[in-house]
């Protein structure tokens, strides 16, 4: 008699492959992952967008400039003694590096920077949690990691 090799189940369905397992086991914990921090992120990530346009300026800029760097630049007008490091650019050409001595045009920039790490970070932690559940639930030979 062959070994029927749909030996798992997760909540109703049934019968699952360990691979069908993972796929609920990682939905399920994606599921449970949302909170505060993630929406910070995600608005963070959307306001640092540059999608407003600003005419004048120079060759070679970013084109237009994000919600959060406007507001940044109003609410911190103060100019440092030393050259701040912004990410201005991140595409298929690499990453630009930019420096400024406006403290509110750097913290414009790290904005969406910000939101990324910190949605990476969540990515991180669901797929942790995803490998450690599953692992709990199946056979040794169809553990990961």
């Amino acid at each position: 008699m062959a070994v029927n090799p749909f030996t798992y189940t997760f909540g109703i369905p049934k019968n699952l492959r360990p691979v069908d397992l993972f796929v609920y086991v990682a939905l399920d914990e994606t599921a449970r992952q949302p909170g505060l921090t993630d929406l910070t992120a995600a608005a963070a990530v959307l306001l640092g967008q540059a999608d407003l346009p600003v005419p004048g300026k120079f060759t070679g800029a970013t084109a237009g400039t994000s919600v959060a760097s406007l507001t940044a630049r109003q609410l911190l007008p103060f100019k440092v003694a030393f050259r701040l490091p912004m990410i201005t650019l991140v595409g298929l050409k690499g990453v630009r590096i930019a420096f400024t001595r406006n403290l509110g045009a750097f913290v414009g920039r790290a904005v969406p920077v910000i939101g990324e790490i910190l949605l990476t970070l969540d990515a991180i932690q669901i797929a942790r949690h995803s490998v450690m559940t599953y692992n709990r639930r199946v056979r040794p030979e169809d553990r990961l990691l």
